[in-house]
């Protein structure tokens, strides 16, 4: 059953225009992710790497392509979770950074603190001898635009965030059993100036542990908060429930509860894994014994060799 990577690309109303980039992006992020296990790589190595591939592509709310605060600017969130050691390392609110994941990782790896935000973030990060890029780098037209769009008087916030809302997130169980958790996101649409949502929240934006398995979630970051949607699904799995039952009683809870709905990746530590979601859509894919699994709508499920480049 092992290795295994499972990578979302967010869940929400994707744009039929914007489907087919999304899909492939998840495909590529999680050959990338899947080709670091056979490699011999660790599960936090692979789980890094494919979301370094998402924040890098601009079809993702996350890195390149972060949707912008209501003064215009980018503020991103990411989280790391090793489930060996139940390290975790997470940065919030930071700006000019192309890979927040990366830095979360360095937090994890480098500091005794779990989660930086804002200008502390920075300067760790220039500490580390990480590059900042310039804010620009990072905005694409098609979220500016929708930014200009949902400043409008009389703009219907909903609308203007389809498309745009989703976080980025993988995870993975390596050849040694270690399983591992990484969630990166630009948060939602025009929010207010220092908002943080789930992402960065341990037991929230994603959970590792060895003992049951990881999570990374998606979808409306307060509500995910307020139940707690990672830690939430492993604990239906530490009471014998499976990675996909976990993972439907974890959504349909934070829908019944708090009215959210979002999307997860989960696996356990034997390299069972799912994919699920009570959004409309969620971009996904995952990696197990040379096949390539993926979809976006709900009960869509194709499959093909993960030497097959199309």
């Amino acid at each position: 059953m092992l290795p295994v990577v499972v990578v979302h690309g967010g869940a929400d109303h994707i744009p039929k225009e914007r489907s087919k980039n999304s899909m492939s992006g998840v495909c590529s992020a999680t050959r990338a992710g899947y080709a670091v296990l056979k490699g011999g790589g660790s599960s936090m190595d692979a789980v890094v790497e494919a979301v370094t591939q998402l924040e890098n592509n601009p079809s993702f709310n996350a890195g390149c392509g972060s949707v912008l605060t209501v003064k215009g600017d980018v503020e991103m969130d990411a989280i790391v979770m090793d489930g060996k050691t139940l390290g975790s390392g997470a940065v919030s609110a930071v700006r000019n950074i192309a890979n927040p994941v990366q830095l979360a990782r360095l937090v994890m790896d480098k500091t005794s603190h779990a989660c930086l935000t804002a200008e502390g973030a920075s300067q760790f990060a220039r500490s580390m001898g990480v590059p900042e890029v310039p804010q620009e780098s990072l905005i694409t037209e098609y979220i500016r635009m929708h930014w200009k769009k949902n400043l409008a008087p009389g703009a219907n916030p909903v609308e203007c965030q389809m498309g745009k809302m989703g976080t980025v997130g993988a995870v993975a169980v390596d050849s040694e059993g270690n399983v591992a958790c990484a969630t990166s996101t630009g948060g939602i649409l025009n929010k207010m100036e220092g908002r943080v949502g789930d992402t960065p929240c341990i037991g929230c934006g994603g959970y590792a542990d060895n003992q049951t398995g990881a999570v990374s979630t998606t979808g409306h970051g307060e509500a995910i908060m307020k139940v707690t949607l990672a830690r939430l699904i492993l604990f239906h799995m530490e009471q014998g429930q499976s990675v996909e039952a976990a993972s439907d009683l974890g959504l349909a809870y934070m829908k019944s509860r708090v009215g959210g709905l979002g999307g997860v990746v989960t696996v356990d530590p034997q390299g069972n894994w799912a994919a699920r979601f009570s959004s409309l859509q969620m971009a996904w894919a995952a990696a197990q014994k040379d096949t390539l699994h993926y979809g976006v709508y709900c009960g869509e499920h194709f499959t093909q060799s993960i030497e097959d480049p199309n």
